[in-house]
């Protein structure tokens, strides 16, 4: 049975406010914390945390500073706000939705019209809550959104596929030239579609690698979907930074992952998603294809968790009215895999940093890191499920959402 994000019930109380312009972000202090140390799995219990300028400038014990806004916490935990590694964010309402969730950061996994660039650009500019938004624009895949010929029509020779490793290049090009942040790639075909199959390799090795060589030219790595084996060997091979779903991935390719650092986003609660009625894929068809992949998923996570390959959260979701996919839910399937619970929280928080390159910005409450953080109402290393609720949410030292008074007492 599905366990539906309690955060999800409250989209529509904030959503109106997705628009709005967000204040400058003011010193506060949170005090009578209890600070989990997601690098140790530690608890400082009764600190305060002072915030200022958006970021956190301590964490200890005392009272807190004179004349700052001071949120007593009352016991309850404080943990970096969460990391979506693999969404779909495209629209101002799905940002906020991610917001409310708890998710403070995320790494878009293909939309249109490099929406992901603007978002990334409005919440740098202060403009929206959050969450940052770290951008990848269009896949790179035999055939590309065709909104993509719409919004640069030079690309339209490409129209009937991007296949060449020349054309690889350009499409690569004309993600670079609008900023993104990473590159995505299409390995394997999708699970999402009824009329593919996941596990089919869609680019060779030598493609790959002539498609990471030329986001390399601009310091940009790359993500690549791969369900099938083949495909995600070649892309590991080529030097991607992640591989994305990976369900049937061989013992051998989670060796090679280990051996050369590549990261895991198995985005498994999506798995289940497709299995279950209702979310994002209500589809019969995609049911029975759920079923053959989710046994295959869970072992494949398994592994690599044995093997000591680096996990990282995704959601695989837009966000939208018909999801009920969450990064806190992903972090309890993976403790029900095998993960300890500091593990599956390291997967949401300082792992996913370092996959995104932003371990010094973000993933931790650390004096100097960004002021992304939430409360929840117990132990998140005991229980993980009270991450489906987190009553305070505060992004870039902003608060975005205040629900203390409606904990429990």
């Amino acid at each position: 049975m599905r366990n539906v994000c309690l955060a999800a019930a409250f989209v529509p109380v904030f959503a109106g406010a997705a628009a709005a312009a967000a204040p400058d972000p003011i010193a506060l202090a949170l005090t009578n914390a209890n600070v989990v140390d997601v690098r140790t799995g530690r608890v400082t219990n009764g600190a305060t945390v002072v915030l200022r300028g958006g970021r956190v400038e301590s964490v200890g014990a005392g009272v807190a500073p004179a004349g700052i806004k001071v949120f007593d916490l009352r016991g309850r935990y404080l943990l970096p706000g969460l990391i979506d590694a693999h969404t779909h964010l495209a629209t101002l309402r799905a940002a906020r939705t991610a917001l409310e969730s708890g998710v403070t950061t995320v790494r878009s996994s293909g939309v249109s019209f490099y929406a992901d660039v603007g978002l990334r650009e409005l919440a740098k500019k202060g403009a929206i809550d959050g969450p940052d938004v770290v951008a990848s624009g269009y896949h790179v895949r035999p055939r590309v959104a065709e909104e993509a010929f719409l919004g640069d029509p030079s690309l339209s020779d490409m129209m009937s596929g991007v296949d060449t490793i020349d054309e690889i290049r350009r499409m690569v090009r004309a993600n670079l030239a609008h900023g993104v942040d990473f590159i995505k790639v299409l390995a394997t075909e999708r699970a999402g579609t009824a009329d593919t199959d996941p596990r089919k390799q869609t680019y060779t090795e030598a493609e790959l690698r002539a498609l990471v060589e030329e986001a390399a030219t601009k310091g940009v790595p790359v993500q690549a979907h791969a369900h099938g084996d083949e495909g995600a060997r070649a892309a590991v091979r080529a030097g991607v930074r992640s591989i994305e779903h990976g369900t049937y991935l061989s013992d051998d390719t989670l060796a090679l992952m280990k051996e050369k650092g590549t990261y895991f986003v198995p985005t498994y609660t999506t798995v289940v998603d497709l299995v279950e009625p209702g979310g994002d894929y209500d589809v019969p068809a995609l049911h029975l294809r759920g079923q053959h992949m989710l046994p295959r998923i869970r072992h494949a996570v398994q592994r690599a968790h044995a093997m000591g390959v680096k996990i990282v959260t995704g959601a695989d979701t837009s966000y939208g009215p018909s999801s009920v996919t969450r990064i806190p839910q992903e972090v309890a399937n993976l403790v029900e895999i095998g993960l300890t619970p500091l593990e599956a929280l390291q997967a949401a928080t300082v792992t996913a940093a370092e996959l995104l390159r932003l371990e010094k910005t973000t993933g931790a409450i650390e004096p100097g890191l960004e002021a992304d953080l939430i409360v929840v109402d117990g132990n998140p290393l005991q229980d993980p499920g009270v991450l489906r609720d987190p009553l305070l949410i505060v992004s870039n030292g902003r608060v975005a959402v205040d629900r203390l008074e409606m904990g429990r007492h």
